[in-house]
């Protein structure tokens, strides 16, 4: 599969692996072990440009496309922790694009401009305690008010729930179920709204939250895109995430085999370097052959879509197989490293429980199954 990316993409590639190698990877453990990165982390990123590199150089973006994110997300692999590659990713493409896409003119000057200067961090509210993988049962509900709306309800799951400055949340406008009667609002950070961090399994260093609304007022103008129209709005933006997380998975295996490899060619075991063993060798045969695959795969997905196709059975396909192959990978990869890999020293250990979200976040293993169906007609 030919890479989509051109000269461009690549020299940008090799400035964005310095940022990440210079500015990124030397606190991550530090990071992780605190279970926070700090918010000067999106300042820098934005000093260097890198916040807004697909957005229009009117609102402060770099003017650039959908590759130019490409690269920083599978850039971002290296830097050590799924949790910082989680936060940073969604700001940059999954809470702001809706706003970029559906947004009016003062909503980009309000919401966009300032998450891409750093100023302000955004996040994305979908997911609900009883509105996973279904999004139509969405719960949270905003009542009309003279001026606005007022939300009550509740999130959960939601990346940069505690430090976001501003949630795009999906709510619903109408009182019937299903997929009408679902809008987008734009909240920023208020009384009444409150935000419990989650102990999570993997990617330590971001915080995922529950937030709650409770009579929190959002003005007409906070209104995103048509009002009941909603569900399209996600809709559209899942196709993105869930690219950009086939992308990373790609990336993060691409890291995990160049580790495995050093350390296998390294470590000596009966005599010779254990990647000199047929049973080694073959193994790690086995996972480079996954990762090209993956990436054939997620390239073609990438292609079509920055070509501007609706590759929603490539997208899903290229989602589905990369999340379960990347924790496989990672599982290979630590047994390789034998008992060290156990050890948070060698830094597998965290690659195997960061990898483990993949199936599950944006759209579940079982969901993409049921979209993939669809697409071919089954019934």
């Amino acid at each position: 599969m030919p890479s989509p990316f051109g000269p461009e993409h690549e020299e940008l590639r090799q400035t964005i692996r310095r940022f990440v190698a210079h500015e990124l990877r030397p606190h991550a453990a530090e990071w992780e072990e605190a279970r926070w990165f700090p918010n000067e982390v999106f300042t820098r990123m934005a000093g260097v440009g890198l916040l807004g590199l697909k957005y229009p150089e009117e609102y402060g973006g770099q003017g650039g496309d959908h590759l130019h994110d490409a690269v920083l997300t599978e850039e971002l692999a290296r830097c050590g922790s799924g949790g910082l590659a989680a936060g940073i990713g969604a700001h940059v493409g999954i809470a702001t694009p809706p706003v970029w896409r559906f947004g009016s003119e003062d909503q980009k000057r309000r919401y966009l401009r300032p998450a891409i200067a750093g100023e302000k961090i955004a996040a994305l509210g979908i997911t609900e305690p009883g509105a996973g993988s279904d999004v139509a049962a969405v719960r949270t509900r905003a009542e009309r008010v003279e001026g606005g709306f007022v939300v009550n309800g509740e999130k959960t799951y939601i990346t940069n729930g505690v430090r976001a400055h501003f949630v795009v949340t999906a709510v619903r406008t109408m009182s019937e179920g299903g997929h009408h009667g679902m809008s987008f609002l734009i909240v920023d950070r208020q009384d009444g709204m409150t935000s419990s961090k989650l102990d999570k399994m993997g990617w330590h260093a971001s915080d995922t939250a529950t937030i709650a609304f409770d009579d929190v007022f959002v003005p007409e103008e906070n209104l995103l895109g048509p009002e009941h129209e909603g569900f399209r709005l996600i809709m559209a933006n899942f196709q993105w995430e869930r690219l950009l997380m086939a992308l990373g998975s790609v990336a993060a295996m691409q890291v995990a085999l160049e580790r495995t490899l050093e350390f296998t060619r390294e470590r000596r075991a009966f005599g010779r370097p254990v990647a000199g063993h047929q049973a080694i060798r073959h193994r790690l045969v086995d996972v480079a052959t996954t990762v090209h695959t993956c990436r054939c795969l997620t390239y073609d997905a990438l292609g079509r879509f920055v070509a501007g196709d609706e590759p929603l059975q490539q997208v899903t396909m290229a989602k589905l197989v990369t999340q379960r192959a990347a924790f496989d990978v990672m599982d290979t990869c630590l047994q390789l490293h034998g008992g060290a890999g156990y050890m948070r020293e060698y830094e597998i250990e965290r690659m195997v429980r960061d990898a483990r979200l993949g199936p599950i976040g944006g759209g579940t293993d079982e969901v993409m199954r049921e979209i993939l169906a669809k697409t071919m007609g089954l019934p």
